[in-house]
């Protein structure tokens, strides 16, 4: 009854399948089987071998895969939505458009796998040697757009301590830290951006990490008189496509 609770959960699954799923369900064990599609949600897999396995459009919600191994799996459209991953081995892993909102990624090896092409907003324990500066950046964009605001400057320092020279990321942290009440850090993060942006020469770039600044300093200090004619809130909404154009 558990196999069949756990499979019909999400879809019909093909009878031929059904063996695959007692198998590893009872044994932890299924290297390179072939479990596309299959519904998984919530099931109990901590130490499972699945490397080279077939997961295309499986759905492992929820999952526990602590522990597992999926080295080389092919989970191409699969849902991994919540799942906890922690201490994983997902080398070479196929996560094309992978569902991995919320899981747990503590200590997960991660090494060359597609993690940038998967949906990563509210991961918890993103390992940090996954990306280039530039896919923490766009994470970060990811998670700030959602309100995810401490994930999102998670990100940004991450993508920060791979490029230093990054001013969008300077730039994102300091409007992420503003909307968690931070307004000397980022006060500090826009004068920064500020700096890069003329370093580099990017006129755009200094003119709207200028007017970042001059914003928060008026939410600092609210008495002062507004200089700009109130637009301060126009600047803002207006920030966010502008540093996906000037971050290359």
């Amino acid at each position: 009854m558990m196999v069949l609770s756990v499979v019909t959960l999400v879809q019909p699954t093909r009878a031929e399948n059904i063996e695959t799923i007692r198998q590893l369900l009872s044994s932890k064990q299924c290297p390179n089987c072939n479990l596309a599609g299959v519904g998984l949600v919530l099931a109990d897999l901590v130490g499972a071998d699945l490397q080279g396995a077939n997961l295309t459009g499986a759905n492992l919600s929820r999952a526990n895969l602590t522990g597992a191994n999926l080295a080389g799996a092919n989970l191409t459209g699969a849902s991994l939505h919540g799942a906890n991953l922690t201490g994983a081995n997902l080398a070479r892993a196929n996560l094309n458009g992978t569902d991995l909102r919320g899981a747990y990624l503590m200590n997960a090896v991660l090494s060359e796998s597609n993690i940038k092409d998967a949906q990563l907003v509210g991961v918890i324990g993103m390992p940090t040697n996954t990306g280039k500066a530039e896919d923490y950046y766009f994470w970060g964009v990811q998670e700030a757009k959602e309100g995810n605001y401490v994930n999102a400057i998670d990100f940004y320092s991450q993508a920060i301590r791979l490029k230093p020279d990054l001013a969008a990321a300077f730039f994102g942290r300091s409007m992420a830290k503003a909307d968690l009440g931070d307004l000397v850090g980022a006060i500090e993060d826009a004068r920064s951006a500020q700096k890069l942006y003329e370093t580099l020469g990017s006129n755009e770039g200094k003119e709207i990490s200028t007017q970042l600044v001059q914003i928060l300093e008026y939410q600092q200090n609210p008495e002062k008189p507004d200089n700009n004619g109130g637009g301060f809130l126009g600047t803002l909404q207006q920030a966010a496509p502008l540093l996906l154009r000037l971050l290359f």
